[in-house]
């Protein structure tokens, strides 16, 4: 049998596709795609589970006039195939490959940088206002998963949405609800025929009819509350039909028939839509479908067995694992530890706590704005929250940190997993913000551990504060330090040196410690004497340590996983400033004031300017050159050599 998937370059080409062609493509798309994920990882169980919705949506829309936009995104995989990055695909997620979601710049296909659940219905209503606006004929379509909808942001919208009357369709792919043949096929059945073309004109007529005779309205009214009552009671959009939107569904999600006729009528539909559709994650490859939570998001894996493929390297535990099971330890000794999530129990290390105390475990759904200030409300009970929160996550909740948390002091924990940069998932999942936009609150502690064993250290310390504190820790393995048993508090805001030399100072923060050790040993080889500074906190700094490395080197480098705007770096030249230091240049290594694109954590670090190559780059110039990036008039070193 011909391939199909070779002859599809756009969407216009599956435009012509039977039926039977179209089930076809189907299956080849999961198989490019299951062989694809299995070599280069990415999100497996969300793109399987959406392949006959993708077909059908575009056989039905005319993208790139027609607006889809995929909700966070790691489900377009099939939408990439069809809109022509089919030759490319083979280096998805990979550098200067194509990315992992949808990307403006990558396709006129792709309506919206995605990354982040939650904002599709807002911004697809957005896009059909301008085009009412406008004058523009031309639809919008948002595809949201059941996951998404706990987030308040999409009911926002969905508010508005029916609020504003514009015409837009949103398509609720629930890969969760159950709901038994019966009732779902009559529901179809129902919605199918209740939103056809024929049907919409006649009850429009009808309508028209009744309210311009003189009892009319009535009447309209009475036959109106009949079908909502009808619809209410065989299928679950009652809800959707509170905020005005014309309910449809539960249709199945893997009946290309189904979705095309559903998809073609609802087209014909003034106002909002939502069509509810049902599909099964991880569709189409048994390991996915029966363990949907661990194919989400997978590293390269062995397409027979489904399991990881490994490296025959040992390697340490991952901070999220340390993270995990400190916290399980923790809160056996405290019965007022407790851990909150926002749908991600595994991806944090909670699941641990879930398994150990599940009565203490709570996962609030994509909803990070609530899950800070619910864990507000629990500290103001005497209870203490960790909330386990990806730093790139954390952002949404920015106003709950300070409004909820730091105005009133209250001592909530930040676990702030992957931190820095993560790699493969790009721009929108780099946590590359959080000591900038987390050091300027009142009240707030900011620490991160040079090592796993550090991080238990800090995670006591952090249980055992009274305030606002948070820790920041790297996505990934740990360096394969020794685990202390004893677990003690580290004095808020006091650094550790470790090294001292007096050529050149390193001030490092989180795991570039070790970074700025391994350069400290290369720079001996020509003798230079490095002091190299575990910061350890980035609020309160330890101002005393900074003031003294500066007096007696001259020469100071910071390094940090962060942006350089407002990061740490800029937090020491502010100490520096505020003490009147004279006699000292500064040179800061960080990310840009760009965003960084997706690559391998190490091949990020080296672009960025990360790594001990280039730190000894930095060193060296700084040792020779007077016109450091902050100078004050400098005492000049002579480089030993």
């Amino acid at each position: 049998m011909s391939s199909l998937l070779d002859k599809i370059d756009s969407p216009d080409d599956i435009k012509g596709l039977s039926h039977k062609e179209l089930v076809q493509l189907a299956s080849e798309i999961r198989k490019t795609i299951v062989n694809t994920v299995a070599e280069k990882g990415g999100h497996l169980a969300p793109s399987l589970g959406v392949v006959e919705l993708t077909l059908a949506i575009h056989y039905c829309f005319n993208s790139p006039k027609d607006k889809i936009i995929w909700d966070v995104g790691h489900q377009s995989y099939a939408h990439k195939l069809i809109t022509g990055r089919r030759d490319r695909f083979s280096t998805l997620r990979q550098q200067d490959g194509i990315s992992g979601f949808p990307k403006r710049s990558e396709s006129e296909h792709d309506a919206l940088d995605t990354g982040h659940s939650s904002t599709s219905i807002s911004a697809a209503l957005g896009m059909a206002t301008a085009a009412s606006l406008k004058g523009e004929d031309k639809k919008v379509v948002a595809v949201i998963g059941d996951g998404s909808m706990t987030a308040g942001m999409a009911f926002e919208a969905l508010n508005n949405a029916g609020h504003l009357r514009k015409d837009l369709i949103v398509i609720l792919n629930d890969n969760e609800m159950s709901i038994s043949p019966n009732v779902g096929a009559l529901s179809s059945f129902l919605s199918r025929k209740l939103t056809g073309r024929v049907a919409t004109r006649l009850k429009k007529e009808m309508e028209s009819f009744l309210k311009r005779s003189g009892v009319g309205e009535n009447i309209w009214q009475v036959l109106k509350k009949s079908e909502d009552s009808l619809k209410s009671l065989l299928t679950p959009g009652m809800l959707f039909e509170a905020l005005q939107f014309e309910y449809v569904g539960p249709i199945p999600g893997h009946h290309i028939r189904t979705l095309i006729e559903t998809l073609q009528n609802v087209k014909n539909v003034p106002g909002p839509v939502l069509v509810h559709v049902l599909t099964k994650k991880g569709r189409g490859y048994p390991p996915a479908e029966e363990h949907p939570d661990l194919f989400h998001g997978v590293g390269p894996f062995d397409i027979a067995t489904g399991k990881p493929k490994k490296s025959d390297v040992p390697k340490p535990p991952a901070y999220t694992q340390i993270f995990g099971q400190t916290i399980v330890r923790l809160a056996k000794e405290d019965p007022k530890i407790v851990g909150i999530t926002a749908a991600m129990p595994a991806g944090t290390g909670l699941k641990q706590l879930q398994e150990a105390l599940p009565d203490r475990f709570f996962d609030v759904g994509i909803a990070e704005q609530h899950a800070v200030t619910f864990a507000a409300g629990l500290a103001l009970e005497g209870m203490t929250p960790v909330v386990a929160i990806y730093s790139t996550f954390l952002q949404r909740a920015f106003d709950q940190i300070v409004h909820d948390v730091c105005l009133s002091n209250l001592h909530v924990v930040f676990a702030l997993d992957r931190g820095g940069l993560v790699g493969d998932d790009g721009p929108t999942h780099h946590g590359v913000f959080d000591l900038s936009f987390l050091r300027m609150i009142p009240n707030m502690v900011v620490m991160s551990p040079k090592d796993e064993n550090e991080l238990q250290h800090m995670l006591y310390t952090a249980v055992k504060h009274d305030g606002p504190i948070a820790v920041r820790y790297p996505r990934g393995t740990g360096v394969g330090v020794s685990l202390d048993w004893q677990l003690n508090t580290l004095p808020i805001g006091k650094a550790s040196v470790e090294r001292h030399g007096d050529d050149i100072a390193i001030l490092a923060i989180g795991h570039h410690v070790h970074t700025a050790l391994q350069t400290a040993d290369e720079l001996k080889k020509d003798g230079v004497k490095t002091t190299v500074v575990n910061m350890r906190f980035v609020k309160p700094l330890d101002r005393e340590i900074i003031v003294d490395v500066a007096r007696n080197t001259g020469k100071i480098i910071t390094i940090e996983e962060n942006a350089l705007m407002g990061g740490f770096g800029s937090a020491v030249l502010e100490v520096l400033t505020d003490s009147g230091i004279q006699n000292v240049q500064v040179k800061r290594l960080g990310l840009p004031d760009r965003f960084i694109e997706h690559g391998s954590q190490e091949n990020l670090r080296r672009e960025a300017g990360i790594d001990v190559a280039s730190l000894l780059d930095a060193a060296q110039t700084l040792l020779h050159d007077t016109g450091a990036e902050h100078q004050t008039p400098a005492r000049v070193h002579s480089l030993r050599v």
